[in-house]
């Protein structure tokens, strides 16, 4: 975390442009039905204007794709921001233009202000210099605390730093750096990695960076099927990635000359069908039925992971076991994610990454018995694949 944070900032008297990841669920009626990354923005929020400061928010939500769609107006989030943070949250009705303007020149000391969707402007993820130039207007600091954003090149991440002399990170952007660039750095070993999800594409270059990093890495999930094809085992109607065996096999060589022990299921649960209600049962991972499908890691597996992970010292799971949406195929996320939160209070450094891994932790009601569950499902994949985050590597060096 070589970037200035807010710690490094006078927000005295100053106007700052922040950028916050506001990209809540909403339901029909447009409730918010998760505050989880509103609330992880407040402590920033706060140092701001606490320290005298004025704060405008920026955020995008959904994917407007550059117009103006109602039903994915940011006025629900300004109405919760401001009970959470027990003051009045100004609410513009766009997000760059003369009305803004005049909104942001009005601003009084400890004032907060939030922008309307910047994603209804097509120069947001065009990253338009105009529109970056007019978002910055009349401010005079930026706080990225957006890690969810931060692996887009966006005008409210990227192109908006360029009218700032000092761009810092907020304590969200900051402690998720922190926690995932000590993991990958300098991390108290025994390290271990749990990588799941449905496709191994999506991950093939995360287990390369950590085959080089990690003393143990365990699979699970859909992906683990291509690698078992690529061992010529049956899957049956299991989720395949034809066009990756090649790189399965790769995989699989790589990690014997690696100094990571690579860990696939040995058993799995089988469904006749992918839906609730479906016959299951538990079969060796050379046993698949030709015409039924994976859906879960099964019970010697799980108990052979959550071995390997009692002798961690530091975790990072992303992705889940099986179909975890589906309460029957469930057991396997369930088992990992409560085993975290055991080794978690026995002193062991627990990370999630965002996406389906923190849905999962949230569904189980664990979110507060893991080291950090990440707000960035994308960003921290990235992270973990080794690459610069692009909102990260905008802001400015620590001299």
């Amino acid at each position: 975390m070589n970037k200035l944070t807010v710690d490094d900032l006078n927000f005295r008297g100053q106007t700052t442009l922040v950028r916050v990841d506001f990209n809540v669920p909403l339901d029909s009626s447009r409730h918010i039905t998760d505050d989880f990354r509103i609330r992880a923005a407040l402590p920033t929020i706060k140092k701001i204007i606490s320290d005298g400061g004025r704060a405008v928010l920026c955020s995008h939500l959904g994917r407007p794709k550059g117009k103006r769609v109602e039903s994915l107006s940011l006025a629900p989030v300004a109405a919760r921001l401001s009970e959470l943070l027990g003051r009045n949250v100004q609410f513009a009705h766009d997000c760059i233009g003369q009305q803004v303007e005049e909104m942001k020149k009005a601003l009084k000391d400890g004032d907060v202000l939030l922008l309307e969707n910047l994603r209804f402007h097509p120069g947001e993820e065009a990253n338009d210099p105009e529109f970056a130039r007019q978002l910055a207007s009349h401010c005079q600091l930026y706080v990225n605390d957006a890690f969810g954003t931060a692996h887009r090149a966006h005008a409210s991440t990227v192109g908006v730093t360029r009218f700032f002399d000092r761009c810092a990170a907020g304590y969200l952007m900051k402690k998720e750096l922190e926690y995932l660039g000590k993991a990958l750095e300098h991390p108290d070993r025994p390290f271990v990695a749990v990588l799941g999800g449905a496709k191994i594409s999506g991950k093939i270059d995360v287990i390369n960076n950590l085959l080089n990093k990690t003393d143990a890495l365990l699979l699970g999930g859909g992906m683990v099927f291509t690698f078992f094809k690529a061992q010529g085992l049956e899957i049956g109607k299991s989720i395949l990635e034809p066009d990756r065996l090649e790189m399965a096999a790769q995989i699989l060589q790589q990690a014997q000359s690696s100094n990571c022990q690579l860990h696939l299921p040995v058993d799995v649960m089988v469904a006749d069908r992918l839906e609730a209600g479906a016959q299951t049962r538990v079969v060796p991972v050379n046993q698949i039925p030709s015409d039924w499908l994976g859906v879960d890691i099964g019970p010697e597996t799980i108990m052979r992971f959550k071995e390997i992970l009692s002798t961690a010292r530091t975790v990072v799971w992303n992705g889940p076991m099986g179909v975890f949406e589906i309460p029957d195929f469930a057991r396997g996320t369930e088992a990992i994610a409560r085993h975290l939160a055991e080794i978690t209070r026995h002193g062991a450094t627990t990370i999630v990454g965002g996406g389906d891994s923190a849905a999962a932790v949230k569904q189980f009601g664990l979110m507060d018995q893991i080291s950090h569950v990440s707000t960035g499902g994308g960003a921290s994949l990235e992270f973990l694949e080794g690459k610069v985050l692009p909102g990260v590597a905008a802001l400015t060096d620590k001299s």
